[in-house]
C-alpha cells in the first residue's frame, strides 16, 4: 500500500478554473494556500502558457511554449495572496469571456540564498514535504559547477529555463531518461543523448552539478531552475511503454491522479499533453492542453486516459499517449492519496 504523509494533497497543489471578465484587478480565489508558482493556461483562446513564481516576484512572465525571455507584465499575474493571486486584464490571464485554468504549486515564498554549491542561488524557495524548489541563480558556463537545491533528497526531475536572455530551450531533466539525456519542453522534439544540461552528472540529495548549457548555465545570465521529489501518495515522476492500441497501459502511481503531464520521448512531432481532473471530471480525460503550444484547449475525444485511485490507464492508441514501442515519460500530482496516515482508502473515479 501507497502510504503517505500528505492526505490532503490539495494543501500543497491545486488546479483553478475561471472566466476572464477583462478586469484589473481580479482576485482569483480559492487556492487555498499562497501559491508560489502559478501555472496559467486559456483554454478557450489561444493564449501561451504563462509560468509566474514568488520567486522571481509578481508580474513576471516566463511562457513555456517559446523561447522568450523573461518579461514584465504588469498587467499579468499583479501579486500573490494567502489564498490565490491577483491578475490584471492581460489577454493571457483575463480575456473577457474566455475560459482559463491555472495550475498551483506550494513552495516556501520567495526564499533566500542557497550557498551549498560553488554557484550561491539568487533566491531558493523550498518546501521539502511536498517535494518542491524553486531556485533563481546566475550561470556561469562553466562546466561542472553546481549550485544547492534544498530538497533534502535527489530530484525526480528538473526544468530549467533561462530569464534574462531570448533564444535557449527550456530543458528538462528526467529520473527516467538520466543526466545524460536532455528534453525540450516548448518542442515536439523527443530530445536526446546531452552533456550540457547537467554535465552528466546525476543530482545528489543536496546538489545539482551543470554543464555549459546556455539554457542552464549560460555566462551572466539568470535562470531559474524548478526541480521535483518525488513524494509516496502525493507526486511520481516516472515512464511507461506505449502498445499502440486502445487498452493501452496501466501506470501504477500509489495516487488518484489531480494532474498529469506526458511526453513521447522515442519519436519527434509529439506534444507535452496535460490533463487534470477539474478540466476533465469524468473519466475518459480527454480535455487536452499543451505545453509546448498556444493551441485551445483539445475535446475532440481522440485522446483518452482514465485517472484511478492508484494511477492512469491509456485509454487510446494517439500517439500522444500510445504509440507502439515508444516510451514515455510523465509527471502526476495526487488528488488524493491511495492510503493516508488514517488508513483510509481513496476510492476511484
Amino acid at each position: 500500500m501507497a502510504y503517505t504523509t500528505i492526505n490532503k494533497s490539495s494543501d500543497y497543489f491545486n488546479t483553478k478554473l475561471y472566466t476572464g471578465n477583462a478586469t484589473n484587478p481580479t482576485t482569483i480565489s480559492g487556492i487555498g494556500f499562497q501559491p508560489d508558482w502559478v501555472w496559467t493556461k486559456g483554454r478557450s483562446a489561444a493564449e501561451g502558457n504563462r509560468l509566474c513564481d514568488a520567486v522571481r516576484g509578481a508580474t513576471k512572465d516566463l511562457i513555456s511554449n517559446t523561447t522568450a525571455a523573461e518579461t514584465t507584465n504588469a498587467i499579468g499575474l499583479k501579486s500573490f495572496n494567502s489564498d490565490g493571486y491577483v491578475i490584471g486584464n492581460s489577454n493571457g490571464y483575463n480575456q473577457n469571456s474566455q475560459t482559463f485554468v491555472s495550475w498551483n504549486w506550494k513552495a516556501n515564498g520567495q526564499g533566500s540564498s542557497n550557498t551549498a554549491g560553488s554557484i550561491n542561488t539568487t533566491y531558493t524557495s523550498v518546501n521539502t514535504t511536498a517535494g518542491l524548489s524553486i531556485s533563481t541563480y546566475t550561470g556561469q558556463a562553466s562546466a561542472g559547477a553546481t549550485f544547492g537545491h534544498g530538497l533534502g533528497v535527489k530530484p525526480a526531475m528538473i526544468i530549467f529555463k533561462c530569464v534574462s536572455v531570448a533564444g535557449p530551450s527550456w530543458v528538462v531533466y528526467h529520473q527516467s531518461k538520466g543526466a545524460t539525456y536532455t528534453l525540450y519542453l516548448d518542442q515536439t522534439s523527443p530530445g536526446g543523448t546531452s552533456a550540457e544540461m547537467l554535465n552528466n552528472t546525476e543530482p545528489t540529495s543536496s546538489l545539482i552539478t551543470l554543464g555549459n548549457s546556455t539554457s542552464s548555465n549560460s555566462s551572466g545570465a539568470s535562470t531559474i531552475a524548478y526541480c521535483f521529489a518525488e513524494k509516496t501518495g502525493y507526486s511520481k515522476f516516472g515512464s511507461y511503454v506505449g502498445n499502440g492500441n486502445n487498452n493501452g497501459s496501466f501506470i501504477y502511481t500509489g495516487f488518484k491522479p489531480a494532474f498529469t503531464i506526458i511526453k513521447n520521448t522515442t519519436t519527434a512531432g509529439y506534444d507535452w499533453v496535460m490533463d487534470d481532473v477539474k478540466r476533465s471530471p469524468f473519466n475518459e480525460m480527454n480535455n487536452t492542453l499543451y505545453a509546448n503550444a498556444n493551441y485551445v484547449e483539445y475535446t475532440g475525444g481522440a485522446y483518452g486516459i482514465d485517472y484511478l485511485s492508484n494511477g492512469f490507464k491509456i485509454r487510446d492508441d494517439h500517439e500522444n499517449y500510445n504509440k507502439s514501442g515508444d516510451t514515455y515519460i510523465y509527471m502526476a500530482f495526487a488528488e488524493a492519496p491511495l492510503v493516508g496516515t488514517n488508513n483510509v482508502p481513496a476510492n476511484a473515479r
